[in-house]
């Protein structure tokens, strides 16, 4: 107990008198002495009383999780009374997360964030902190993900002393950006993200105040959802607050006080044990890419800078060592952009836990703990730890599931060593696509829309299945596409189908999920833009073992339909699926004045849509597991019928022989597949060459400098961050000492700021203890 609450100092809010910043440099200083949280060489409270350990525990986690289900089901918005999309936790006194709900539980880390900004930058002397007290916050330079993401922070006081903090987030519908929806892209800086807020206090005595309430429906379009998304955080915290203070008044404070620290802790041993037993010592590498498409007549920028096609890259490197701790290493990664797919440190650390806790850490203790067990290193002025104060975070996720992406393909390659296969996990979908937009809707009303259908993409196959067909999202592993009727309240936009994606889910032994698609049409709209934002020329995960990666996505939107006039003589309506986008079908039920814009062009500005004007909202598939020349008949039999595979595909992939019966059903001719198939891998070997030939000649190419603009421009932007980056690349490819690759020789428009430009992070507001972070 006097680790916890034996405190001397200046008058303050914890016990002993301290303040918040000493408590928590007390709790930072012990950890770090010690190498366990806050100093808890041992679980006292655990050991000496399990059974009231676990039962303080159970109470906790129920109590956040019927939170966010209550808040739920009383949610006016369908991002969050449909998909999920909100969280509850919480914090002890220092601000580390004790207990989380399910949803979105990235905030674990982004909400925590806040309330150490709080603390660090002494919230406690102005504005103070009081019981009652209600904080809002959503700024990206602090940690949250993207200004959509919305939390609401309420202090958790006993007797005069506070004890801790809960937090609510929900992501809303529209932040007042550049362009109408949560996400925009028609801008490439912070100041056109959207209606930012720092940890603002925004009520007192559990009211929130009027001039907040006024000022921030001005400062969006969405106002009812917004207000209504407030209340549902306010109410699930204090329902939160409610339950500690009743537990505490049960149990005692000084349980509290000891369980509140000794489980992160707790935590912290959990993810150390679930290392030693699921993976291998050593170290794995891998990496990701994602396309930035912006040298494109549909994307309108304010800045010469960013109108230029690039890729963001995300090598890391996991390294496991003996003690059951890892190190999570991003050297080499690119600078940030001209864009609004950057990410605040935290974010990219928090969302990591998302994937760990549905494979690594999921009987353990959810909570800040797993920070305390990781090592990171994110090289200041990449993508995920920016140094300039500039950046746009309003589209953050386009590449931080990209980027983990490549971490389940390492650590999966630890749980297959270890015959942990149904841990294994191929990957995730690029959660694409968003349709996003507003205008007035079919009710008059000022609006905007930001369709979470994307919560129920196609998942990556493991080691011993299929994975999940248009079942989950990365970030919100309880995702769901939403009724359609729900959707057609909030926006007006009628659909016209949702079908499964075809050909989606990527190839293998085991296949992806595949995705789905649905098809809209404007009306009884004015005023209104809608845009797309996904990736189309590159895959940004791919296969395990031989799978295949997931399908590339795609835009179709068409115009001066003539679908008015079709629907009054009762012609034909695109109504199928765009099945085969090959050979498609969508514009054969169009009117001949029709203008449709099919292309890979997956990332788009805002554009204008009349009424029955057509927009195709396609989400991912998750990528394939194994060589697909190895997938059992049965299998392929029951993707061709069920529509999640092309005949001809069944044919070149998997090297099926297949026939129609006379009842239409596909089958495979299993004897005469397999004679195929041994033909097949005879091909292989007859092209294949020995891996020394195929790097002699990419090494001279590497020399020559032989390679797109896009891909030179992402190795500069990555050896002009890391020396060592460098050196290891030339080591590799065996290069002349003097080889190298400079951005400014490529003559394309600078990716980030100029070196002369940069800001240090030192002349920032100092929240660099907010998460470890080797320098």
């Amino acid at each position: 107990m006097s680790a916890v609450m034996d405190m001397g100092g200046r008058d303050g809010l914890t016990w002993g008198g301290a303040s918040l910043k000493s408590h928590r440099d007390e709790v930072l200083a012990r950890t770090r002495e010690t190498g366990h949280y806050n100093g808890f060489t041992s679980l006292a409270l655990k050991e000496r009383e399990p059974i009231r350990y676990e039962k303080i525990f159970s109470r906790l986690r129920g109590g956040v999780v019927d939170a966010r289900e209550t808040a739920k089901r009383i949610a006016a918005s369908p991002i969050v009374e449909q998909e999920g999309e909100l969280c509850f936790t919480l914090y002890n006194a220092a601000g580390d997360c004790v207990v989380t709900s399910t949803g979105i539980i990235i905030h674990v880390g982004t909400m925590g964030a806040a309330i150490k900004y709080m603390i660090e930058n002494d919230w406690e002397g102005n504005p103070g902190i009081e019981p009652g007290d209600i904080f809002t916050n959503n700024d990206c330079s602090i940690g949250n993900v993207h200004p959509c993401d919305i939390a609401s922070i309420v202090p958790i006081f006993h007797e005069g002393v506070l004890v801790g903090w809960v937090g609510g987030v929900t992501h809303v519908i529209d932040t007042g950006s550049v362009a109408p929806g949560s996400m925009s892209t028609g801008q490439v800086q912070r100041f056109g993200d959207g209606y930012q807020v720092t940890c603002r206090k925004t009520g007192t005595n559990d009211r929130l105040h009027k001039d907040w309430l006024h000022e921030s429906q001005r400062s969006v379009r969405a106002t009812s959802f917004w207000v209504l998304d407030e209340r549902t955080r306010v109410a699930g915290c204090h329902m939160i607050r409610d339950m500690v203070e009743e537990l505490i008044r049960e149990e005692g404070i000084d349980a509290w006080e000891e369980f509140a620290y000794e489980v992160v802790e707790d935590g912290r041993r959990g993810l150390q044990n679930r290392i030693k037993s699921l993976t291998i010592p050593g170290r794995t590498r891998q990496v990701a890419f994602v396309d930035v498409p912006y040298d494109h007549e549909d994307v309108h920028l304010p800045s010469m800078f960013a109108k230029t096609n690039s890729i963001m890259h995300a090598p890391s490197t996991v390294e496991i060592h003996k003690d059951g701790t890892w190190t999570l290493d991003f050297d080499g990664a690119s600078r940030w952009g001209w864009h609004t797919f950057n990410a605040n440190q935290v974010a990219f650390t928090s969302g990591i836990w998302v994937m760990m806790t549905q494979t690594l850490v999921p009987t353990e203790r959810v909570n800040d703990g797993a920070y305390y067990g990781t090592t990171f290193r994110l090289p200041k002025g990449t993508w995920m730890n920016p140094d300039d104060r500039r950046t746009g975070h309003s589209y953050a996720w386009h590449f931080l599931v990209s980027g983990w992406s490549a971490l389940w393909r390492g650590l999966s390659r630890n749980y297959f060593g270890r015959g942990y296969l149904e841990e294994v996990n191929a990957g995730n979908a690029n959660t694409s696509n968003w349709l996003q937009g507003g205008g007035f809707n079919q009710d008059g009303e000022l609006h905007a829309v930001n369709s979470f259908e994307s919560a129920a993409e196609g998942t990556g196959a493991c080691a011993v299945k299929d994975g999940l067909d248009h079942a989950a999202a990365i970030w919100n592993p309880e995702g769901d596409m939403g009724d359609m009727e729900i959707w057609e309240l909030a926006e007006p936009l009628v659909y016209l189908g949702r079908s499964i994606k075809t050909n989606s889910g990527g190839y293998g032994k085991y296949r992806g999920g595949c995705g789905f698609e649905t098809l809209r049409m404007v009306h009884n709209a004015g005023d209104w833009t809608m845009y797309f934002m996904g990736n189309g020329y590159m895959v940004s995960d791919w296969g395990l073992m031989g799978g295949y990666p997931a399908a590339t996505g795609y835009r179709f939107e068409a115009h001066d339909t003539g679908l008015r006039e079709r629907i009054d003589k009762g012609l034909s309506l695109p109504l199928g699926g765009d099945t085969d986008p090959d050979h498609p079908d969508y514009e054969n039920h169009l009117g001949p004045n029709a203008r449709v814009k099919r292309d890979q062009q997956g990332m788009t500005t805002e554009d204008c849509f009349e009424n029955t004007d057509l927009y195709l909202n396609y989400l991912r598939g998750g990528p394939g597991f194994g060589d697909p020349l190895e997938r059992a008949p049965a299998g392929i039999e029951a993707d061709l019928n069920g529509g999640y595979l092309l005949p001809r595909y069944a044919e070149k992939v998997y090297g099926a022989v297949i026939h129609q019966d006379g009842d239409g059903q596909w089958r495979v001719d299993a004897e005469a597949t397999q004679r195929r198939r041994e033909a097949i891998r005879q091909e292989r070997i007859a092209r294949a060459r020995p891996t020394r030939e195929w790097m002699r000649e990419e090494r001279e190419r590497i020399i020559a400098h032989d390679a797109s603009t896009q891909v030179r421009q992402m190795f500069a932007c990555s050896f002009g961050l890391s020396e060592r980056f460098l050196e290891e690349f030339r080591a590799f490819w065996e290069l002349p000492e003097d080889w190298k690759l400079v951005e400014e020789d490529l003559g394309v428009p600078t990716y980030g700021a100029r070196p002369e430009h940069r800001m240090d992070l030192g002349e920032l507001p100092d929240v660099r203890k907010v998460i470890l972070v080797e320098e």
